[in-house]
């Protein structure tokens, strides 16, 4: 990863480099001059989560982009695929979402999407942070007769629940379902239950009052309890739980039990090949997905692929090995032949399509893959060096793996966004799989404290 861009933009803690109001502004001007194409000015749309640090960051970048000359249009709360989406179909230049996914309120982001609805590459990635990190901006900033201004978008709310509603199968209907909805008081806190409304379902929500504070706070994708607890006091026949800027969704069945990122891939794959829209019979997942959806795959004749964490990882290898379906077990799954990115509403469409079309409950869809004890610590780190450097670490892992055997795995991989390194162990049983884990766990806070 550079300095500034991690797996998923810039992400750190609010009102401190780089997520301050300076690199804000500078990221404004360099997208600004990176899109620009001749003489037309660079149209830029930014969006943002419930975070109170938003708006500051809002302003910043809106600044940034007038002071080169752009051109932003202010959507204001909408999820990070809806903005995706609005940047592609009004043919802006760039989009911009200021979030921090599932973190708590404190940290932020900044995300940045092309005009063709895709997250940058590297590649472009790399170019931005050098002209940013370069100090040349200044110097860029054309006369003041040419900076350019702002608008508010009023109807992109609309615009994104038409494009939702629109990947829902006509020829199915939810008409009078029954579904409960944690919005993780975040970015999906209005257009999830109006999407869902309006297609017929009786919509309950929950943590669904942002306060700028209050985002992913026991609560969303992360936090299911709360959903799991309403959902099997309510008889609803399924539990939504999105995260903060909304592309994942955890799914809770009828009886209350969470339903994880890839039992969700399996079902809708599954659903997919039965159809003959399965292309390739390939399902792509990540290193991080649980062994039973290997096993679930060649159960069920398809091939998988696992890919490097990071959706943007696993849409470059969706896209190379023609894959219209992959996703994480965090429950950020891609649907390309509906969307540019992961989108949790997206997802709990496409999940209660199959539900439908299978005529079958959620709970009985579950079990089309066993779900292999799992376990993940994540360790507070001050650096990340190889772990292949580090010989305790190494002979702690190995260890691990020998006792193992076939009968389980071992990843140990740092985060991408955060200062921690996420210790995976799956193992035969709750009780081994937890000891093994914590093994590694322990030996790595004595190595890298």
């Amino acid at each position: 990863m550079g300095k500034l861009f991690g797996t998923d933009g810039i992400r750190g803690e609010a009102n401190r480099h780089p997520m301050d109001a300076t690199m804000a502004f500078s990221v404004g001007q360099a997208v600004t001059h990176l899109f620009k194409k001749g003489d037309h000015r660079t149209r830029v749309v930014i969006g943002k989560d419930t975070r109170i640090s938003g708006y500051m960051l809002e302003s910043s970048l809106e600044a940034g982009i007038s002071s080169m000359g752009g051109i932003s249009y202010l959507i204001r709360v909408m999820p990070t695929p809806g903005i995706a989406f609005i940047a592609q179909s009004m043919r802006a230049d760039a989009g911009i979402v200021i979030s921090a996914s599932h973190n708590p309120y404190q940290d932020n982001g900044i995300k940045i999407f092309g005009g063709n609805g895709f997250k940058l590459s590297d590649e472009q990635e790399e170019v931005m942070e050098n002209i940013i990190l370069s100090g040349k901006l200044p110097e860029m900033v054309p006369h003041a007769r040419e900076m350019g201004r702002s608008y508010r978008m009023e109807d992109a709310l609309g615009r994104y629940i038409v494009f939702l509603k629109n990947t829902f199968p006509r020829d199915l209907s939810m008409e009078g379902m029954k579904i409960v909805i944690d919005a993780a008081n975040g970015a999906t806190y209005k257009v999830a239950p109006y999407a869902f409304t309006e297609l017929g379902v009786d919509v309950e929500v929950i943590h669904n009052d942002p306060d700028g504070l209050n985002i992913n706070d026991n609560c969303g994708s992360q936090h299911t309890q709360d959903l799991e607890k309403r959902v099997a006091e309510s008889g609803a026949e399924i539990g939504l739980a999105f995260d903060g800027d909304g592309d994942r969704l955890i799914a809770v069945d009828e009886k209350g039990r969470k339903i994880t990122g890839d039992q969700i891939m399996i079902v809708c794959a599954k659903v997919l090949k039965d159809r003959g829209k399965l292309k390739n019979d390939l399902l792509v997942s990540t290193v991080m997905s649980n062994l039973g959806l290997t096993i679930a795959c060649k159960k069920y004749g398809f091939k998988h692929y696992a890919s490097k964490v990071g959706d943007r990882y696993v849409l470059e290898d969706m896209q190379r090995l023609g894959s219209v379906i992959g996703g994480e077990d965090s429950g950020h799954l891609i649907f390309l032949n509906h969307h540019t990115t992961g989108d949790g509403i997206l997802t709990a469409m496409q999940l209660i399509a199959a539900m439908i079309k299978e005529d079958k409950p959620l709970s009985e869809l579950a079990t089309m893959m066993d779900v292999y004890p799992q376990k993940l610590i994540n360790v507070d780190v001050k650096s990340k060096p190889e772990i292949s450097t580090v010989p305790q670490l190494v002979e702690a892992i190995k260890q691990v793996e020998t006792e193992l055997g076939d009968q389980g795995r071992v990843l140990v991989r740092y985060s991408g966004t955060q200062n921690c390194c996420r210790v995976m162990v799956e193992g035969p049983t709750n009780e081994l799989t937890e000891k093994y884990c914590r093994q590694i766990a322990d030996e790595m806070r004595m190595v890298l404290d």
